[in-house]
This record gives C-alpha cells, structure tokens and sequence, in this order.
C-alpha cells in the first residue's frame, strides 16, 4: 500500500497548486485596482495606465516579478 500514496496525493498537490495560483492572481489583482488608481490619477483617466487589469495580464505581471526575484536570488548569493 505504501507504494500507491503518490497516486493519491498527486492529484491533491495538483489543486493545492491551481488554488494558489488563483488566490496570488486575485490578490494582485486587486492590489492593482486598488493602488494604481491612487498612485497615478491622471495617468488612468488619460488612459496611459490601466486601472483594472485581466486574469491573463496578472499572471504575466506574476511571471515578471518571479523572474525577478530569482534574478535577484541568484545575484545575492554570488556575493
């Protein structure tokens, strides 16, 4: 029997994952429709910035500050 738990916790880790990705993407989301209104006003009424972005532009603005965060990883432990 001990050979059959990875059978079932894949399917566990996989939803862990999903329900994950979904609450840092709504939560940047929101942080963004939240702070970007305020920070820059008349950029967002000019329509130069958005004030609300998509699921699709959150997960590129989450790829983006991963990839730099692991840059930024990567440069601080050469030192």
């Amino acid at each position: 029997m001990s050979k059959y738990w990875a059978f079932a916790a894949v399917p566990g880790v996989l939803v862990l994952v999903a329900l994950v990705l979904v609450v840092v993407l709504l939560l940047l989301k929101l942080l963004w429709a939240w702070t970007i209104p305020d920070l820059f006003p008349g950029a967002v009424a000019q329509g130069l910035v958005a004030g609300t972005i998509s699921w699709y532009t959150a997960l590129k603005v989450a790829i983006f500050f991963a990839v730099l965060a692991a840059v930024a990883g990567a440069n601080r432990d050469k030192r």
